[in-house]
């Protein structure tokens, strides 16, 4: 959804996923994105819980607790915060998968909260990499449309940003096939364009960084209209801040595109 690292991985863990929320009042003008998300991912914590109590046989209501947690962890106060809310996200998405084992949106929040849960940790991390990697794998088996391509784009940034063999899951060609095939499947939404940017950009691939450039601009005005409210105002600031450092980057390559 986001200092030194503790995990390779940390810093882009927490860009796997924009807020989902399910509840907040609109946010008043000029009131800062991230504590308008900070408040809807806490009532839509609170919510998701009472449903999972009242309803523990409900493989959704498990789900959404296991996004719901996923979402307030970006806005803990401290690692430890992160790390109880990764645990109860798991928790909740293990007993749904129990149940059936072939429910998609579990299999992909547990890997998501796996991550969150990894980032927190120095040691024992590199071995909840690879099962959040087999969750993700998983979800993409039964249902790789989730959130807009989720298990492609959340595939392609693991593999990208873990340490590579035999220390962890690694891989630039792995990367670029998921980050590719999430762009293939939602190309109107804005991560995936902005991920193959940005990873074209790190490994210098010009060429390819300013075809997602001009690509990025065409998508931008309509995305703008399709992705509003007060549930997309954080995923906007985020999203904007990459923009326009990637934009630094393309124009020092190609002046030309100023």
């Amino acid at each position: 959804m986001h200092g030194k690292r503790e995990f390779p991985t940390a810093k882009r863990l927490l860009k796997l996923l924009v807020l989902v929320c399910v509840a907040g009042a609109v946010p008043a003008a000029g009131e800062d994105p991230a504590a308008v998300a900070a408040r809807r991912a806490t009532r839509a914590l609170e919510e998701c819980r009472a449903r999972w109590d009242a309803a523990t046989a409900s493989s959704e209501a498990g789900w959404q607790l296991a996004r719901a947690c996923f979402d307030a962890a970006e806005f803990a106060p401290d690692k430890a915060a992160r790390g109880r809310l990764a645990e109860e996200g798991i928790e909740a998405a293990r007993a749904v998968i129990e149940r059936c084992a072939t429910n998609a949106p579990a299999h992909y929040y547990l890997a998501l909260n796996l991550g969150r849960l990894a980032e927190t940790k120095t040691l024992g991390a590199l071995p909840l990499v690879r099962e959040m990697e087999s969750h993700l794998l998983r979800a993409r088996e039964l249902d790789p449309g989730f959130d807009f391509a989720g298990p492609d784009r959340t595939l392609g940034l693991l593999y990208r940003d873990a340490p590579g063999w035999p220390l962890s899951v690694g891989s630039r060609k792995k990367a670029r096939r998921h980050l590719d095939a999430a762009l293939d499947r939602a190309p109107g939404y804005p991560e995936n364009r902005l991920n193959r940017l940005e990873t074209r950009i790190q490994w210098r691939e010009k060429e390819g960084a300013l075809e997602d450039y001009r690509a990025m601009l065409a998508l931008l005005p309509q995305a703008r209209d399709r992705f509003v409210g007060p549930r997309w105002a954080w995923s906007w600031a985020d999203w904007d801040r990459r923009w326009a450092r990637a934009e630094v980057q393309i124009h020092a390559w190609f002046p030309e595109t100023r």
